[in-house]
């Protein structure tokens, strides 16, 4: 899929990446996800598919604070509090523990519920804001979007499809 450049293309993306990957982590049962049998986010570690879950769901989370904070005009700390981009490892190891303690399912559920508040934000806003400025650094608010929603949801699908077929 092509890189969107419009507030309609990045709902497409995003809404279309989900799908395939809610559809394949429904296939997969609690206690198979819970198996840290995957090569996780940070170098020489493992994750479980509900580290993954939580993966994504943080980051989806975080895209909502910087999207609710920008809202009121409050600075962005990018990419979080505490954290730089070279230290994305660490908030990874991070988003597994905030949400070591939910169930699979509860965990499929604040997904779910995080990508859809984001398709929210998203459409309250029009394609200059979204794509007409630079938002970070050389970044455009669409495009951070983006990289935090669609592209980490296609990255998981290729994770999954590839542990799926090797067990």
């Amino acid at each position: 899929m092509a890189v969107p450049q419009t507030k309609d293309q990045l709902l497409t993306a995003i809404q279309v990446s989900f799908e395939k990957l809610r559809h394949a982590l429904m296939t997969i049962p609690a206690d198979l996800a819970a198996e840290k049998n995957l090569s996780g986010h940070a170098k020489n570690t493992q994750m479980s598919v509900k580290d993954l879950v939580a993966y994504l769901t943080g980051w989806n989370e975080l895209v909502l604070k910087w999207l609710v904070k920008d809202a009121a005009g409050e600075p962005v700390d990018f990419p979080e509090t505490g954290f730089k981009w070279n230290e994305l490892g660490k908030l990874a190891q991070k988003f597994y523990a905030d949400y070591d303690a939910l169930s699979y399912d509860t965990l499929l559920s604040r997904l779910q519920f995080a990508k859809e508040e984001i398709i929210q934000q998203i459409s309250q806003r029009t394609d200059d804001e979204l794509y007409g400025t630079l938002w970070y650094t050389k970044w455009t608010m669409g495009r951070m979007i983006q990289f935090n929603t669609s592209s980490p949801y296609t990255n998981a699908y290729g994770r999954l499809r590839k542990w799926q077929k090797a067990a």
